[in-house]
């Protein structure tokens, strides 16, 4: 057991002698408030896209209820041209009328819905950015961990890059501007 103590507390105290150590403990600190700050706009983005969801989901269920609707009026309209009884001109008017009304009010449906599942479309490409920054922030501060306690400069700079890429995606996340890679999507998803 001593053996293991002895291996574990030279490093440690060569570390504490380290400017990496200093360096680290800053990058991780901004890194991880950034990569929270991140998490909650995200949370926001996924909360929205539920909504959104949801919206176009009752959107396309109201115009197939309207489709239904319109079905059977169209039955009932081909009944009353066939039957031709008195007065069944004004209930075929009538008919045509209402398939009319069904086919302006499905388009109107159709529109809203295919607007939610736009908006739908739009969030995630903003979820999937933030997604991507929380993945390569989460690496940095891995690879921090492992620069702090092997003291390798190169696996610093290697930490700071996957960081400052991380905040590169994050803070196009946040302005919505598209930096989006599909590659690392495919990864991800």
């Amino acid at each position: 057991m001593t053996d293991i103590t002895e291996t574990i507390q030279q490093p440690i105290e060569d570390a504490s002698k380290s400017k990496i150590n200093a360096f680290v403990a800053l990058f991780v600190a901004i890194t991880a408030t950034f990569m929270a700050i991140c998490n909650v706009k995200d949370g926001n983005i996924v909360q929205a896209m539920d909504q959104a969801q949801a919206h176009s989901i009752d959107s396309w269920s109201y115009y197939q209820a309207k489709s239904t609707k319109q079905a059977t009026v169209e039955s009932v309209l081909e009944l009353a041209k066939l039957q031709k009884t008195p007065g069944s001109e004004e209930l075929i008017k009538k008919y045509e009328a209402q398939i009319k009304r069904y086919d302006e009010e499905k388009a109107q449906i159709k529109k809203e819905a295919e607007g939610f599942q736009k908006q739908y479309d739009d969030l995630n490409l903003f979820d999937d950015q933030f997604d991507m920054t929380e993945a390569l922030l989460t690496i940095s501060i891995a690879m921090f961990g492992i620069a702090s306690l092997t003291q390798r400069k190169w696996l610093l700079y290697f930490a700071s890059g996957m960081s400052l890429l991380g905040i590169i995606f994050g803070l196009t996340a946040f302005f919505k501007i598209s930096l989006h890679s599909d590659f690392i999507s495919s990864i991800l998803s």
